[in-house]
């Protein structure tokens, strides 16, 4: 089945209320704080969900245990008077309670903008094909990336309330592992998050027609090799168009992750693109998954892009 737009939410107006929830990891208050002051900054009303500043009584590397993790969000879905729902931070715990969500009842409710990224990926690929519904790869807002550097609090916020004016992506640093132009519909995230979700009841069965997004952290080389291995022995990038990695932060020197990137991604003839400005690192730039994108990757040292065919918001 050929990957196909999904639905866009709304974009935000000044005074939108949004829902800030913890699907994975504990959240520190302090930093949950700052964040919320930017968003307080830029006109928003924010909401902390109920739990999101929870930790699980036992296995603490959770927020809270997985039913009220999924609580949290289902009612913040559902709520009619939330206009988008932001994580706090990634970690560990989405596949936990990505089941235990009432995917029809949020698919009812429509789509609203979701921003999150690295353990988020879970749950971008259920909204993706649980729900219909486009989300955001985008900064999560407790987290250095977003509370640091203001290109990425920029471009989270040009995004949410001027999508148009975003809708070409690329840092300087951009490049072409493998040269070429590809256009598909946008999908992805986290690459070992995405190989954790491969085999499971509700997996992606088919990349036709797709522009995989693909980024991670902490993967030292040799282990990022076993992820995109093990992704490209279950076919997950059959029928991908192209190929847009973002940062790899904390995966050791780059040289030997750029290696393994050439080695396992350059074979499967399709244009590659590395360091666009996604994910992990210093500046992570928001970007839309499950909308019609060009993936520009020149040869001879050209600035490489990718571009959305239509806005992340309506």
């Amino acid at each position: 089945m050929t990957l196909e737009p999904l639905a866009r939410p709304p974009r935000l107006r000044p005074g939108a209320r949004v829902a800030v929830v913890a699907p994975s990891g504990p959240v520190p208050a302090e930093r949950m704080e700052r964040g919320l002051e930017i968003l307080r900054g830029w006109d928003l009303d924010p909401v902390v969900a109920p739990h999101a500043l929870d930790t699980h009584p036992r296995l603490g590397h959770l927020a809270g245990t997985d039913e009220n993790r999924a609580r949290d969000l289902q009612e913040a879905w559902c709520d009619p008077s939330v206009d988008a729902v932001l994580c706090a931070r990634g970690g560990y715990g989405a596949h936990r309670m990505v089941d235990l969500l009432d995917w029809p009842a949020m698919r009812a409710a429509g789509p609203k903008v979701f921003v999150g990224y690295s353990d988020i990926t879970v749950l971008h690929e259920a909204f993706s094909l649980r729900a219909g519904f486009s989300t955001l790869h985008g900064p999560m807002i407790a987290t250095d990336v977003f509370l640091k550097d203001a290109a990425t609090q920029e471009a989270l916020r040009s995004t949410l309330f001027e999508p148009e004016s975003v809708q070409t992506l690329g840092l300087d640093a951009a490049a072409a592992l493998v040269p070429g132009t590809a256009r598909g519909i946008t999908y992805g995230g986290c690459a070992s998050l995405l190989a954790a979700d491969a085999g499971t009841p509700r997996a992606r069965a088919s990349a036709l027609g797709g522009l995989l997004v693909l980024e991670d952290t902490g993967e030292e080389p040799y282990r990022l090799d076993g992820i995109l291995t093990r992704l490209l022995r279950i076919g997950a990038f059959d029928g991908a168009t192209g190929v847009v990695c973002g940062s790899w932060e904390a995966c050791g020197p780059y040289e030997g992750v750029r290696a393994v990137l050439a080695d396992r991604l350059g074979g499967l003839g399709i244009p590659v693109v590395e360091e666009l400005g996604f994910g992990h690192g210093p500046t992570a730039l928001t970007v839309p998954l499950g909308v019609p994108a060009v993936l520009d990757a020149p040869s001879g040292g050209g600035r490489c892009t990718l571009t959305a065919q239509v806005p992340a918001l309506v």
